[in-house]
C-alpha cells in the first residue's frame, strides 16, 4: 500500500540525516554544471546546498511525495522543484549532476534502474548516490519481527521496506554501464536525545508505512511496544544520550564521454 511522508518529522534530525549528503556532495568533481538535477530531493532543504555550490547551474529538486515538494516550494528558493516519479524519470535535456539521497533504497531492484539513470547523464557529467546499509540493525529488525507477529502481520505485510547493496554490488553495476567509479561506506554513530529517539528517527522514514498501514489503536499499541524494544536494545547513557550506528553506501560514478 501507498504512504505519506511528514516533512517535518523527517527533519527532526536535520543535521544528521543531512551529513552524509554534503559528503556525498564534496566527492563530486563537477565544475561548471549547467543542469543538475536531486532526485528524491524531499522537503528541499538539501538541494539548496546544490545551488550553493553551482550557483549558475540551473537546480531542480524532483520527489514523488506531494508533501515533500510543497515543502520544499515553501523555502521560497529560486529553484524549480517537481513532483515525479524516478522510476519513470527522464531528463528533457542530458543532465551534468544528478544527485539521489537516501532514496534508491525505496524502490526494489534498483541495481536495474541505474542504467537508466545513467542514460539521463550528459556525457563526462557525474550520477552521485548514497543508500542506508544499515537494514541488520535492530532499528529495522526489531521493527520487522514485531510487524511479523500475528496481531499486526495481517496490516503490515505488503509495506514498503528500503533495501540497498554492498559498494562493490554497486560498483559493478555502474562500471558494466560505462562508468569510473568511486565507492565507499561509512558508518556514522549518532548522538540522540530526548525520549524515544530511536523511535522519533524511524518514524520519519523506515518506519512509516507500518504505522500507516495499522488501523487505530493497534497503531498505539504497536509503537508502544516497539519503542519498549528500542529502549532496551539502545539504553540510554550516562550523560542523558542515545547512540545510534549508522552505516551509509555511497557512489560517486562519471559517464564516460561520447
Amino acid at each position: 500500500m501507498a504512504h505519506t511522508w511528514d516533512p517535518d518529522r523527517y527533519l527532526t534530525y536535520a543535521d544528521e540525516r543531512g551529513r552524509p549528503f554534503v559528503e556525498l556532495l564534496a566527492r563530486i568533481d563537477a565544475g561548471d554544471p549547467r543542469e543538475v538535477v536531486d532526485l528524491g530531493c524531499g522537503p528541499g532543504n538539501l538541494t539548496a546546498l546544490l545551488a550553493e555550490r553551482w550557483p549558475d547551474a540551473h537546480v531542480v529538486g524532483v520527489d514523488s511525495s506531494p508533501e515533500m515538494i510543497a515543502s520544499a516550494q515553501a523555502l521560497g528558493l529560486p529553484l524549480e522543484f517537481a513532483v515525479g516519479d524516478l522510476r519513470e524519470w527522464r531528463p528533457e535535456r542530458p543532465v551534468d549532476v544528478l544527485v539521489s539521497n537516501a532514496t534508491l533504497q525505496w524502490v526494489p531492484d534498483h541495481l536495474a534502474l541505474l542504467p537508466a539513470l545513467v542514460a539521463g547523464v550528459a556525457p563526462g557529467g557525474w550520477l552521485a548516490f548514497q543508500v542506508p546499509g544499515n537494514f541488520d540493525e535492530p532499528s529495522h529488525t526489531l521493527r520487522a519481527e514485531l510487524a511479523a507477529e500475528p496481531a499486526y502481520a495481517p496490516y503490515a505485510a505488503g509495506t514498503a521496506r528500503p533495501g540497498s547493496h554492498d559498494p562493490a554490488t554497486y560498483y559493478d553495476a555502474l562500471t558494466a554501464a560505462g562508468c569510473a567509479v568511486d565507492v565507499w561506506e561509512t558508518t556514522y554513530v549518532h548522538v540522540l536525545s530526548g525520549p524515544d529517539p530511536v523511535f522519533t528517527w524511524v518514524s520519519g522514514t523506515s518506519l512509516r508505512p507500518v504505522l500507516q498501514a495499522l488501523p487505530d489503536g493497534l497503531r498505539e499499541e504497536f509503537a508502544a511496544e516497539l519503542k519498549r524494544r528500542y529502549a532496551a536494545a539502545y539504553p540510554v547513557r550516562p550523560d542523558g544520550t542515545v547512540l545510534l550506528p549508522f552505516r551509509r553506501v555511497f557512489a560517486v560514478a562519471s559517464r564516460g564521454s561520447a
